[in-house]
């Protein structure tokens, strides 16, 4: 059965983001999908220092919640993160365990569904942020009705986020889709040909 692995980078446990996760994974499960919520925002979870022994040790030096979730994800269909806006950006406990995740881990991504969930009082650059994560590893990016973010200040305001709301039952839907249907298609053709990474660190 396909599974769904959701991060909750808000350091309230039962805030906004716990409440529009929480609403997604509902959907995700009345679609067949099995789900699970992972509350990282009060962890402990250092930034990456570029030190490169990961593609030697195939995980990160630094053993704490990265680690922990590697194989999580890596058994995930789908990976949907949730964040609230802090100076337009996503929380920084959040942004660590994700630089090292998915920058440590050494499997395939490819087809790999990838969600953002943001919650915010007005606005915010998160979910444009959250989304780079997925696109440079070949996960397809889910999407809604509208953007992924519900509003509020707090759990109880984003509650009566009508429309929000509906964004999230919405893209728990398309989550499931996409997984299905990604499924089907690797059974039937595999996943893409892959050429030899290139990487060049200049421009002319």
């Amino acid at each position: 059965m396909a599974n769904v692995l959701l991060l909750n980078g808000s350091p309230h446990a039962h805030g906004a983001i716990d409440l529009a996760l929480t609403e997604v994974a509902q959907t995700l499960q009345e679609c067949g999908l099995t789900t699970e919520i992972v509350h990282i925002g009060q962890q402990d979870i250092r930034g990456c220092i570029a030190c490169g022994r990961c593609g030697v040790l195939h995980h990160c030096v630094f053993n704490d919640a990265v680690n922990a979730l590697a194989p999580k994800f890596e058994a995930a269909d789908a990976l949907i993160v949730g964040s609230p806006v802090y100076y337009a950006s996503a929380n920084g406990t959040l942004t660590n365990l994700l630089d090292r995740l998915f920058y440590s881990t050494p499997f395939d991504k490819t087809m790999k569904v990838g969600a953002a969930v943001v919650s915010c009082r007005r606005g915010g650059a998160t979910f444009d942020q959250l989304n780079k994560y997925f696109t440079i590893s070949g996960m397809p990016v889910a999407s809604s009705q509208y953007w992924n973010s519900i509003h509020g200040n707090n759990a109880q305001e984003a509650a009566q986020d009508a429309e929000g709301l509906q964004v999230m039952r919405t893209l728990g839907r398309n989550v499931a889709f996409l997984v299905k249907s990604i499924a089907l298609g690797k059974e039937a053709m595999g996943l893409p040909e892959k050429e030899k990474r290139v990487g060049t660190n200049f421009i002319r």
